[in-house]
């Protein structure tokens, strides 16, 4: 552990992306662990139910109804959890949406959107986290992805806007810890592919239902790493081997990597017309789930 770190259960925790999949998993999972947290989405009505559930557990949590994009309303969000707690001991950056349609296909619109929320929300949250991170010490958490390093067709500036969050990241752990040599970790967790309802809540430009390649891995092994470097810090954090493979691959053998990810176009889409094709890109998604395959039982 981190010396500037605290355990888990003397934690105030602030975490985006809340209402479901990653985030859900993770708020359920600290405040079982005896972390005190600020809840952040714009689904008011499921971070209501669970901060009740969370209470009726012995556990303590409030909510912060607000939109990553927006940088007042980051700030915001570090004055309630300052108001409410008195300090700031992790924040962590989740929340993310995704576009499934060739680059050719989306409009700029919906591809300034997905930067909006994935990559500037990150920074917003970041900017906003570090002034209270740096009194006492403490963790920034951003969730990039394994397409940090790779690439993924049919979720082209979904790739891309991770890429950013990671150069991001880099930047800031460099300047944080390396020049300032202020008392904060700066982390990337990488996940591969994870079972939450992340293709069901993205704008959709296909022509059937999109999905996430197999194998996935379930939300609460990313869960556990995000928590893991709350207390022990780390650079950058893979999570599932497909993260550690792909990555490596991109990196060692690029030609390589960009011939295993066109095969990855077919894996992504389903025999089913599409659902709700305007996603949650725009509106919140008030679903309330942590997984996201109808053959997974739902959380929450």
């Amino acid at each position: 552990m981190a010396s500037h770190l605290r355990p888990l259960d003397q934690q105030i925790i602030v975490l985006t992306g809340a209402s479901s999949g990653i985030g859900l998993c993770t708020a359920q999972l600290a405040a079982e662990r005896g972390a005190r947290l600020v809840l952040v989405a714009r689904s008011g009505d499921v971070l209501e139910q669970l901060v009740a559930e969370i209470a009726a557990n012995g556990g303590t949590a409030i909510a912060a109804v607000a939109d990553v994009a927006d940088r007042a309303q980051m700030d915001e969000v570090a004055r309630i959890a300052i108001t409410e707690f008195g300090r700031i001991d992790t924040w962590i950056n989740n929340a993310g949406v995704s576009v499934y349609g060739r680059l050719d296909q989306v409009s700029e619109e919906d591809n300034r959107k997905v930067f909006d929320t994935n990559f500037w929300g990150v920074v917003n949250g970041s900017l906003a986290a570090l002034p209270y991170l740096k009194l006492e010490g403490g963790a920034l958490i951003n969730l990039g992805s394994e397409v940090s390093d790779a690439v993924v067709p049919l979720q082209g500036m979904y790739s891309a806007s991770k890429h950013a969050v990671k150069g991001f990241t880099d930047a800031l752990r460099v300047e944080v810890e390396d020049v300032a040599r202020h008392p904060v970790t700066v982390t990337l967790i990488q996940p591969t592919a994870v079972n939450t309802p992340f293709p069901n809540n993205a704008r959709n430009y296909l022509e059937t239902e999109p999905k996430l390649p197999d194998p996935m891995i379930d939300p609460q092994q990313v869960a556990e790493t995000i928590l893991k470097a709350a207390t022990e810090g780390g650079r950058d954090l893979k999570v599932g081997a497909m993260s550690s493979f792909n990555t490596a691959i991109a990196k060692i053998v690029p030609w390589l990597g960009d011939r295993m990810a066109a095969k990855q176009a077919d894996r992504q889409q389903t025999q089913e017309k599409p659902r709700r094709p305007q996603g949650t890109l725009y509106e919140p998604g008030h679903s309330g789930r942590i997984h996201g395959r109808l053959d997974t039982p739902a959380s929450a």
